[in-house]
């Protein structure tokens, strides 16, 4: 039912060849020595921050969809493109 040990051996016995455990691990520690102790992600002021600009956008870019001649101008694209003929 389960796959036999000899099927699917260990590599840790292998000479010259590390355990996928202990390369696990080596890896983890260069790269956490790599980090250097900088900060990594956004703190609550930069969230809050990055939110006030993505709404400010968003209020732009709705003011510039509704207006008037953004309106007309997509109606005439969509007419012009429903006239077209064959």
């Amino acid at each position: 039912m389960f796959p036999s040990s000899r099927m699917f051996p260990s590599l840790s016995h292998l000479p010259g060849r590390p355990s996928i455990r202990a390369a696990c691990r080596r890896a983890l520690a260069r790269r956490r020595r790599g980090a250097g102790g900088r900060d990594l992600g956004m703190s609550t002021a930069e969230y809050a921050v990055g939110t006030l600009a993505a709404v400010a956008f968003a209020g732009v870019l709705y003011a510039v969809v509704s207006s008037s001649a953004t309106r007309s101008l997509v109606s005439s694209v969509v007419q012009r493109a429903l006239t077209v003929s064959f």
